[in-house]
């Protein structure tokens, strides 16, 4: 910055964007009306929403507007879902627990489940407030509200045969523990009360079994909303990209005008795609600006 002339200003902010004249400079005037700063070019790097308590805020969609940039509907993604109150009650002792998971939405319309045909093979974890960890993470950006997901909690194994194998084997043995040997102890003993399945595996009938497995390896929650930007880690949607030139990612209606990282509506997944995406597009950015 020092070899390039650079001024680095901290504990700053901007109150007002002004555009001067027809060349598209931009001068930035500071809340106390005091000092402003005047420039040709302007790269709003300010990101989304995402964790308002580290300063995040939709200043970057609110400049973007004033200049009739279209801004796509903004969401928090990448984050953990939330339940209902009776529902959470009946889940709240699986806190803490944790299963490798498929997870995928189900979106009512078929065309919506067409157009969003994800899933996510990953980490789950079931929280005092309803479900995270990186499976959860990841189908939050495809979720939508008033949709399920659906989850299979042992993928690759068919439980009906297993428990059907343990009846032969053992049909003295209870049947919460036959469960237990395929997922963690305490999500069995829920899912076997929750399917009416008690006492030993010579006394449960193939139906009950079958609804074993349907409850572990196709279980359709629907979830009452998200734990929004407060821990969502990227802010789905932003400025749109069709407003911005591919290539430097100026606006093509406002030469001088440039938006990169988060405050563009793309969003990747877990895994440093959107660090990638903020550096790459910055990068861009800074080849013109």
């Amino acid at each position: 910055m020092a070899a390039r002339g650079a001024e680095l200003r901290l504990n700053s902010s901007v109150s007002e964007v002004e555009k001067v004249g027809d060349h598209f400079a931009f001068t930035l005037h500071t809340p106390d009306g005091a000092h402003h700063v005047t420039a040709k070019n302007l790269v709003i790097a300010t990101g989304g929403k995402s964790i308002p308590k580290m300063g995040a805020t939709g200043w970057a969609y609110e400049v973007a507007r004033q200049f009739d940039i279209r801004v796509t509907d903004t969401r928090p993604a990448l984050v953990p879902l939330t339940f209902e109150a009776g529902l959470l009650e009946t889940l709240t002792p699986l806190a803490g627990v944790a299963v490798d998971a498929v997870v995928a939405s189900a979106p009512e319309s078929k065309a919506e489940a067409k157009a969003r045909k994800t899933s996510f093979t990953e980490a789950m974890l079931f929280t005092h407030r309803g479900l995270s960890g990186p499976a959860i993470l990841q189908i939050s950006s495809y979720w939508r509200e008033g949709e399920a997901i659906v989850a299979s909690m042992a993928p690759g194994r068919n439980i009906f045969d297993e428990l059907k194998a343990a009846k032969a084997a053992n049909g003295r043995q209870a049947i919460h523990t036959a469960l237990g040997h395929i997922i963690p102890r305490r999500l069995a003993e829920s899912l076997c009360e929750r399917e009416g399945a008690a006492g030993n595996l010579a006394d449960l009938s193939d139906k009950v079994l079958r609804r074993l497995d349907q409850a572990v390896n196709a279980w359709s929650v629907k979830p009452v909303g998200s734990e929004g930007y407060r821990t969502a880690e990227v802010t789905l949607g932003g400025v749109d990209t069709a407003a911005l030139d591919q290539q430097t990612m100026q606006a093509k209606a406002v030469p001088g005008l440039y938006f990169i990282g988060e405050a563009v509506d793309v969003t990747g997944w877990l895994g440093g795609y959107n660090f990638q995406w903020a550096w790459s597009s910055g990068w861009a950015a800074g080849q013109t600006a």
